[in-house]
């Protein structure tokens, strides 16, 4: 429940309901906007960032806990500090594990000051142009420093990652594991006062129905149980096109999803072989079959849907062919045996890892590679892979902010290898160069022309196997009012109504 610990879309739809952020991105959009902070302020250097906390922002209440005070200066310090300094009390609370932070915010976050009681100063190592984007993002909620201290003064520090106290239009119930999530919308709410119905709660009870199956979570939909079904089945949209009880809304997400060959491991780290198995693999097979028209064939690492997005590369057809000289020129001349990871859930970047990597394995096959395929459940899948327990596994990105370095850093940089961030164990050191100094600067043109030399090297380099840019379909029932498809961070539902 607490978003600080999670790189998660599933811990990011919690927290868009009950937790803020300084800064958000406007529902449905890309743009940077005002949310806690009602102002900012960047140095000349790009190294200070000051920012003007808005005023009579109320807290949630929770059990054993009545806040006695207004969101201030004291709460951001708190929620910076708690994942930034390892001698903070409540640094290990929960785990200790800020995965967002430690990848994207501290490589260059240097300090935090209060100036006044709504005036918070943060200062940078160096500049670094996605910071304020990267603000938007669920793991940076600003929690209660009250809620903290008085949960450690009963002896029950926990209790704020496992009962969310925020300042959102929803404040948190009740969880049933695998089960429901129960919201209620928060009478004091901020929003309220300023009249912007886009970030308030306009029903009076939010509740998430945990349903692992597709089928029937859009069943659920048909009968009137649910209003909203996140990640249709692709075999089901004709269906829901033609349904006269159903809207099916649909959006171009900003994603990567791929195969990482494990660079650590023999045969992955030679790229003749990571080039034989893109050639011997039949991706427009695999959108049919999978996608079922809801993803285009992925060339460049950058997507469509972000600025810098390299529409020149092509991806390379598929060529058995070509793909048996390459393992034989590698030494390999009838083929090898490997693991192949499949994705064991449903994600937006990947409808069915299950069949994908069935069809994979079939493909490789006729080129002697004999792949036997593997899964876990999912967060075992996820811990596993951060490891390097794989040689060959499914893997996808969601972007969480608009700006093309964010995935790019988590996943592919040189630096990545070590946390187990880059789950290819890919390091090209011209790549991650360029990476480090895209985020230095500040003009858009320039960092843009280095995204395009970075889609390149990693296509001639074949740091990893791209499958498919997909869209993003739900299907609402007819009474359900501006729901917005949400590509950065989590999924919020302030701002929707049902018809009356």
């Amino acid at each position: 429940m607490n978003p600080q610990f999670s790189s998660q879309n599933t811990a990011y739809d919690v927290a868009a309901q009950v937790y803020e952020r300084l800064v958000a991105t406007e529902r449905g959009g890309s743009q940077v906007i005002p949310s806690l902070a009602e102002s900012w302020t960047i140095s000349d250097d790009g190294l200070a960032y000051t920012f003007k906390l808005r005023r009579g922002v109320k807290w949630h209440s929770a059990r054993g806990f009545t806040p006695s005070r207004d969101l201030n200066a004291d709460d951001v310090i708190f929620s910076f500090l708690r994942m930034a300094d390892e001698n903070h009390p409540y640094y290990k609370v929960g785990g200790g594990n800020y995965q967002f932070f430690g990848e994207i915010v501290k490589p260059s976050f240097k300090s935090i000051e209060k100036l006044d009681d709504y005036t918070v100063k943060i200062t940078l190592t160096r500049p670094y142009s996605p910071f304020l984007s990267a603000l938007s993002v669920e793991p940076m909620s600003v929690l209660s420093a009250e809620y903290a201290d008085a949960m450690m003064k009963a002896n029950t520090p926990d209790q704020i990652n496992q009962i969310p106290v925020g300042t959102g239009p929803f404040s948190f119930l009740a969880y049933q594991k695998d089960a429901t999530i129960r919201f209620r919308a928060f009478a004091d709410y901020w929003g309220k006062k300023v009249g912007n119905p886009d970030r308030m709660a306009l029903v009076n009870d939010l509740v998430f129905v945990i349903t692992p199956d597709a089928a029937v979570r859009y069943a659920k939909v048909k009968s009137g149980e649910c209003q909203i079904a996140r990640y249709p089945n692709p075999g089901d949209l004709p269906a829901m096109r033609s349904d006269p009880t159903i809207t099916l809304l649909s959006g171009t997400i900003a994603d990567q999803s791929f195969l990482a060959f494990n660079q650590q491991k023999k045969p992955f780290d030679d790229r003749r072989v990571r080039e034989a198995l893109v050639y011997a693999t039949n991706i427009p097979a695999i959108i049919d079959a999978v996608y079922q028209d809801t993803g285009k064939q992925a060339a460049a690492l950058i997507p469509p849907s972000l600025w810098s997005h390299d529409d020149k590369l092509k991806p390379r057809p598929y060529d058995p062919g070509k793909a048996k000289a390459l393992l034989t020129e590698a030494g390999y001349p009838t083929g090898f045996k490997t693991t192949l990871w499949a994705i064991p859930v449903v994600r937006a970047y990947m409808p069915n890892g299950r069949r994908a990597a069935e069809l994979i394995q079939a493909d490789w096959a006729k080129i002697g590679v004999e792949a036997t395929i593997q899964t876990y459940e999912w967060g075992e899948y996820l811990k596993r892979g951060r490891a390097g327990d794989h040689e060959v596994g499914m893997f996808g990105y969601t972007w969480d902010y608009p700006d093309p370095s964010q995935i790019l850093l988590t996943g592919w940089h040189c630096d990545g290898v070590k946390s187990g961030a880059n789950r290819a164990r890919w390091c090209n050191k011209e790549f991650s160069d360029l990476l480090t100094k895209s985020s230095t600067i500040s003009d858009q043109a320039e960092r843009t022309k280095m995204f395009v030399r970075m889609q390149e090297i990693f296509q001639e380099d074949v740091g990893g196997l791209l499958f498919a840019n997909a869209s993003a379909f739900t299907p609402v029932a007819k009474s359900v009012k501006d729901y917005k498809i949400h590509f950065f961070g989590g999924q919020p539902f302030y701002g929707v109504s049902l018809a009356k």
